[in-house]
């Protein structure tokens, strides 16, 4: 596509202006502060990249409301540059719209571009052969977090599935991963294979979608070892040793820089009797219980738009104020499992574990350590082996420069 007046009025969006936080290192551990301000330019922003290539095909976008070039959508961006886009695939959560966590989305159609929008996630998580017939490229834009069970990922891979059936190509528009700048967690075993984690990674895999999606490819991780023709349109100026505060939030509870820094660690949570502060205007931030003893902090969750039912709904929760934590000031570049320890402690009589944990966890020894009163130490060298196999893995699929 030659170079003209529309194409050159988006120049003003090709760049994303990012908070940045720099990994240093304070009496022989790596932290993370906030050091200075800094711009990365996404894939989506690349025109030059893949518009061309886009040129007389019949194109499919996976997308959400994350999927921004500025403010503009992905969709209303290639629509402009008048790219036959044919159909619009929405994600947990859905298009344009911000659905609760686990809340089914049904298809429709955009309210402003008339494009049919097929959820995946309500009937089907992964895109249909006659979803596919009259398309020739399949687009993926979604802002991730970098969190095995933050379903983005899982979406990809169906996506990446679905293509490689149907003979389509995928193209992934990198984004940044906000907390790719370490790796931690136990690894997923087969047991707990689920749409909360489909692959053997840790919780937290310091990977962009562009580099976990070559990573399935190459490593056959799609159903029957089919492998999808991909293209990943690179970020510029990405360094990986730094954290980028987002410009939209990544999903309706995910609403600020600290609850993306503590969801590796308060996510886990899900699978327990704990709320993590649906319902407040800091969900992911606090920990609660009706029944804690330490009664220092509540908060009462209420129903809300995007927490229509929260857990405890006007009930008085007692527990934990992780606003201003160390933990999201000086990140230490691991899971902080001490929280997690600290409230089944404290409310280890009740039935603290819910069936859905080892699925969050990836398998069922974290449960059985924790109910056991292994030291943290002793749960995380549990994880060593794995983490190292994973690694190397991981080295053959980077994009970027590493953190280390």
């Amino acid at each position: 596509m030659h170079k003209n007046n529309k194409l050159h009025g988006f120049k003003a969006f090709l760049i994303l202006s990012v908070s940045l936080f720099f990994i240093s290192q304070t009496k022989g551990q790596a932290l993370l502060s906030i050091r200075a301000y800094s711009t990365v330019s996404i894939g989506a922003a690349q025109f030059e990249s893949y518009l061309p290539k886009l040129k007389n095909k019949r194109v499919g976008i996976v997308t959400n409301i994350t999927g921004v070039i500025g403010k503009t959508s992905i969709v209303d961006t290639l629509i402009k540059l008048k790219v036959n886009v044919k159909r619009i695939f929405g994600p947990e959560h859905g298009f344009r719209s911000n659905t609760e966590a686990g809340e089914h989305v049904k298809s429709n159609r955009d309210h402003k571009t008339g494009l049919p929008v097929i959820s995946l996630y309500g009937a089907n998580k992964k895109p249909s052969k006659e979803q596919l017939k009259d398309i020739d490229v399949l687009i993926y834009d979604i802002q991730d977090i970098g969190v095995r069970y933050y379903t983005y990922i899982s979406t990809l891979t169906y996506a990446m599935e679905a293509c490689a059936e149907n003979g389509k190509e995928l193209f992934v528009l990198d984004r940044p991963n906000p907390n790719g700048f370490y790796i931690d967690g136990p690894i997923l075993t087969d047991e707990y294979q689920s749409f909360l984690g489909l692959h053997h990674v840790p919780i937290v895999y310091g990977m962009t979608c562009g580099e976990y999606a070559k990573m399935v490819n190459g490593e056959g991780w799609l159903k029957n070892k089919v492998t999808c023709k991909l293209t990943v349109i690179p970020l510029k100026n990405y360094d990986r040793k730094v954290f980028y505060a987002l410009e939209v939030k990544p999903s309706p509870n995910i609403p600020n820089v600290q609850a993306v820094l503590l969801y590796p660690s308060l996510g886990l949570f899900e699978g327990t009797i704990i709320s993590l502060g649906r319902g407040t205007d800091f969900p992911f931030q606090v920990l609660g219980n009706p029944l804690y003893s330490d009664t220092n902090f509540c908060f009462i969750p209420k129903a809300s738009a995007i927490s229509q039912e929260p857990r405890y709904v006007n009930r008085r929760c007692y527990g934990l104020d992780l606003r201003k934590s160390d933990y999201t000031v000086h990140h230490p570049r691991k899971i902080e499992l001490s929280w997690l320890i600290k409230m089944y402690s404290n409310l280890s009589k009740q039935e603290f574990f819910e069936a859905n944990f080892n699925y969050h966890s990836g398998n069922k020894l974290l449960r059985e350590q924790i109910q056991n009163n292994f030291p943290e130490e002793e749960i995380r060298s549990s994880w060593a082996e794995g983490l190292q196999n994973f690694k190397k893995i991981r080295e053959r699929y980077l994009i970027y420069p590493d953190f280390n």
